[in-house]
């Protein structure tokens, strides 16, 4: 095992945590709540793990995809130009264009929840599930290089 190979798998650890949560939280923990708690509770509830899910993020998921996906980029040799070549570059292109698109909606369903906008904050979370889900299926289409 060679020391990319610890910064790959970092940065796939690192994003299946960040998404299967996100798939736990929409999938199971959301249905649960509504089932066995009252409004309020529920809403408690749901603030505190949006809250602890939102903190993980920032302390520990972007900086470790950012940090490994830049290590990883600069060991492939990407550079700005080769992001407009046919595969890879491209590929990569569209993932990277989708997860800013995935953290501008996970941004936004937190302002959302915290202004009171619960419609608003249901439409950005499901955005930001969508988005993520794609992200890792553009990276699985990424070709070996």
């Amino acid at each position: 095992m060679t020391w990319w190979s610890v910064v790959r798998f970092l940065h796939v650890l690192s994003a299946a945590l960040w998404v299967g949560g996100q798939l736990t939280v929409s999938l199971v923990v959301l249905p649960l709540a509504r089932r066995l708690l009252d409004g309020e509770r529920r809403e408690q509830v749901m603030r505190a793990v949006g809250r602890r899910f939102g903190m993980f993020t920032g302390a520990v998921f972007l900086p470790v995809q950012l940090g490994s996906g830049v290590a990883i980029a600069w060991h492939k040799g990407v550079t700005w130009a080769s992001l407009a070549e046919p595969g890879y570059g491209r590929i990569l292109a569209a993932k990277l264009a989708l997860f800013c698109a995935v953290m501008v909606a996970a941004g936004l369903h937190g302002w959302a929840t915290g202004a009171g906008r619960p419609g608003f904050a249901r439409a950005t979370a499901l955005a930001a599930l969508v988005g993520s889900v794609g992200v890792v299926l553009l990276a699985t289409a990424l070709p070996a290089t």
